[in-house]
């Protein structure tokens, strides 16, 4: 199975699994601490289901899952969604956790730092060695610092999308341990490969969101019952794009070595993980 969300009650979960039950897709309803999980049944299956639980998302009053509920489902339930913002924000909650939303924020305030006037000093002290004059080897977080900076927002929203959702799904099912070395040693190696590379002046979050994708493929692949695998589409969209940041193609400075040895970090990971976790 293959989680595709998460809601904050049963009974809309069961609206959207109503629905698609209807167009061929088997689902589950899983409980959780937050709310409950939907997962599809078949793997290949995942995509369609996803695109429906965002549409779900943006409208859960829209007449067909209120259809389906009374042509597949148990009526006598009454609905009730919650208010939309807050099943939103309940949403991006549960979907992730303290670590995964720790990141994502400070990101979002480094990036309103920088955004604020207050770029060059949050350079200066979060950036690589070298990147700015003056530092020395004490000055160790540097090491580490450089994924906090994002130049852009398509940069830290990309990003941190993937960082929510591959993050939030390998500390929900696993612990926040095995999201935490992938951060630590994804967040620092490639650096340090990116530095040896093209020099110091470098940023942004993308190697450890590509050692959360190369975990996640693995252990989809050797632990599906797990249930952090991710589909084929989405690993074959990270794959391309990764090539296409070795052509230059969109005119977008990007730090390639590091998103490979991220990769890397992550596929590494997995391998050790699928091994021996129960």
């Amino acid at each position: 199975m293959i989680e595709i969300g998460r809601l904050p009650n049963e009974r809309a979960a069961q609206a959207l699994v109503d629905y698609l039950k209807g167009e061929n897709v088997d689902c589950k309803v899983i409980p959780s601490e937050q709310g409950v999980i939907i997962a599809v049944v078949h793997d290949h299956d995942s995509l369609k289901a996803t695109m429906e639980f965002q549409q779900f998302v943006l409208n859960p009053h829209d007449d067909k899952y209120l259809q389906a509920s009374w042509d597949n489902g148990d009526t006598r339930l009454k609905m009730d969604y919650g208010a939309p913002s807050l099943q939103l924000l309940t949403q991006f909650i549960s979907g992730a956790g303290p670590l995964t939303l720790a990141v994502f924020f400070i990101c979002i305030l480094v990036f309103a730092g920088f955004n604020l006037g207050f770029a060059n000093p949050i350079y200066e002290y979060l950036s690589f060695f070298g990147a700015a004059p003056g530092p020395d080897l004490s000055q160790f977080w540097r090491i580490f610092t450089p994924i906090l900076l994002h130049f852009s927002a398509l940069h830290i929203i990309f990003n941190l999308l993937w960082w929510w959702y591959l993050g939030g799904k390998i500390e929900n099912k696993l612990g926040v341990a095995p999201l935490f070395i992938l951060l630590l040693v994804a967040g620092t190696v490639p650096n340090l490969v990116q530095y040896y590379v093209s020099g110091p002046n470098f940023g942004g979050l993308s190697g450890v969101v590509y050692a959360v994708v190369g975990y996640t493929w693995i252990m989809g692949v050797k632990r599906p019952e797990l249930g952090i695998g991710l589909p084929p589409a989405y690993i074959g969209f990270m794959l391309l794009w990764l090539v296409f940041g070795f052509t230059d193609l969109f005119g977008l400075s990007i730090a390639n070595c590091a998103n490979v040895g991220g990769l890397v970090v992550g596929l590494l990971q997995g391998f050790i993980d699928s091994k021996r976790r129960v």
